[in-house]
């Protein structure tokens, strides 16, 4: 067992089940160490790595030193920041200055970097210690984590499954309490799907409000950036808006009351859930309505949002991706698609040659785009009043964790079922919009599942209460213990 016994406290610790918050204390009473923690988490990651595969580089030997470090600057009274001593993971998609950033592609598995993500810069500022980088999709281009470069990554609570993506090797990391905290993004559901998936609590911040500056790929079309956030995946929701403020690039605001708010849901029927996530969010609801007041309404272009997310990732179809993978054409795409369906010997995953192809098919004219750039527009002006003092509620996806390859199966068809299930999580998305994940519950095979709620920018703290509303009274946190010794 991965515990600790402090000659101040009566019964062991296991630092697997501490949220980063409660590390924290622990850490200024002295009743742990950083460098005991980080030894723990170490050892964990040993142990449970081989079978779910979300770590693909580590920097264990440096963690180890920082905590001797982080410890002498707490002994010292001196400690960096909210999150001194404190052990975390990273997506592989940002760059730590000293590590590989490949975009799981074997072109790059030598590319290390040697300058920090601004985001690896503003944890290190606040004590933070980087344990490692987790696995992607390749380039991040698909909603599950597999890639030809360090392979899959399995869903902790049933290995045969997938955690989703892209930032699926983090949340599975902290489902198995891997490590205190983590960092993903989201550009298409990639912190929640993933945080749905796996039973974490995932925080995808809104346009503008966290800096893209060393992440990779970069994004570069405007109407990506807007749908692009970075944030972070925890095991509480008081350590997501910790670890947010530590990494925000603006001034945070904590003078809001949630009480303030107005819950809102989707009208009956416009969702096709299966049958044991609705019963949960219709308790939840109930629940609710013993502290709000909450409505019924469909948001601003909601139905349409699945359709101009899907055209907005193939805005230049799929060229620029396809250019960062170093193919030369779209000749080229298909060839290593036929190769790795035939043989399995391509050095690129059949995920992104069909992604690509997928984004030629779907890639809007210039008419299409200007339709788009006035739909977004008005559809900003809508959300600003909506989102005033309200808050949605929405599923993150109609099911539980399906078998691998089966959520890219649903998402990338050519059938276009994007359409049925892709509008919850491509919302916030599409929108620009900050969006919270927290566990709701779980399945009767035991598989976890969540909730979102949305607002505008300005409203995190909002978002955090209703959050650890839900936390305290309903539904929380379980860490998976399937891979303990």
């Amino acid at each position: 067992m991965l515990q600790s016994q402090s000659p101040l406290s009566e019964k062991p610790v296991d630092v697997r089940d501490l949220d980063a918050t409660e590390l924290k204390k622990k850490l200024t009473e002295r009743t742990l160490t950083s460098l005991e923690i980080t030894k723990k988490y170490i050892d964990h990651l040993k142990q449970v790595n081989p079978a779910v595969n979300g770590i693909v580089e580590e920097r264990y030997s440096n963690a180890l030193k920082e905590a001797e470090v982080a410890d002498h600057l707490i002994a010292q009274g001196n400690e960096a920041g909210s999150l001194t001593g404190i052990p975390v993971t990273i997506k592989e998609s940002f760059h730590v200055k000293g590590m590989h950033t490949t975009g799981g592609l074997h072109l790059r598995s030598r590319q290390k970097q040697s300058t920090d993500a601004r985001i690896v810069e503003k944890l290190k500022s606040e004590g933070a210690i980087i344990l490692g980088k987790s696995n992607t999709p390749s380039l991040c281009f698909c909603q599950e984590t597999d890639n030809k470069l360090f392979g899959r990554t399995n869903n902790p609570w049933d290995v045969n499954r997938t955690p989703g993506g892209s930032s699926g090797g983090e949340a599975a990391l902290i489902a198995l309490g891997g490590a205190a905290a983590g960092i993903g993004s989201d550009i298409g559901g990639s912190i929640r799907f993933p945080a749905h998936f796996n039973g974490v609590i995932g925080f995808k911040s809104g346009r503008g409000r966290v800096s893209h500056a060393g992440s990779y790929p970069e994004v570069l079309h405007p109407l990506q950036q807007r749908m692009y956030g970075i944030g972070p995946i925890t095991k509480s929701v008081r350590d997501a808006r910790m670890v947010y403020q530590a990494i925000a690039d603006h001034e945070y605001d904590t003078r809001m009351n949630v009480h303030d708010f107005t819950i809102y849901t989707l009208p009956k029927g416009s969702a096709i859930l299966h049958e044991f996530i609705e019963q949960k969010l219709e308790e939840m609801i109930d629940y609710l309505n013993k502290f709000f007041e909450v409505g019924i309404e469909t948001p601003p272009f909601f139905n349409e949002s699945a359709s101009i997310w899907q055209e907005v990732m193939s805005i230049d179809g799929g060229k620029s991706t396809a250019k960062e993978a170093g193919f030369s054409g779209t000749g080229s795409v298909i060839t290593h698609f036929i190769k790795e369906k035939i043989s399995g010997k391509s050095d690129y995953h059949v995920f992104l040659t069909w992604a690509l192809i997928g984004a030629r098919l779907f890639k809007p004219g210039k008419k299409r785009i200007l339709e788009i750039e006035r739909t977004i527009e008005k559809g900003d002006r809508q959300n600003e009043k909506f989102f005033d003092r309200n808050i949605l509620v929405l599923p993150v996806y109609h099911r539980t964790a399906p078998f691998h390859g089966e959520l890219y199966s649903e998402i990338f068809s050519i059938r276009k079922t994007f359409k049925k299930y892709m509008p919850f999580a491509a919302y916030a998305n599409v929108w620009g919009l900050p969006s919270l994940t927290v566990p709701l519950g779980k399945d009767d095979g035991g598989l976890p599942f969540g909730v979102q709620f949305i607002s505008k920018n300005g409203n995190e703290e909002a978002l955090f209460q209703l959050g650890e509303i839900i936390e305290k009274g309903f539904a929380r946190f379980q860490r998976c213990r399937l891979h303990d010794s």
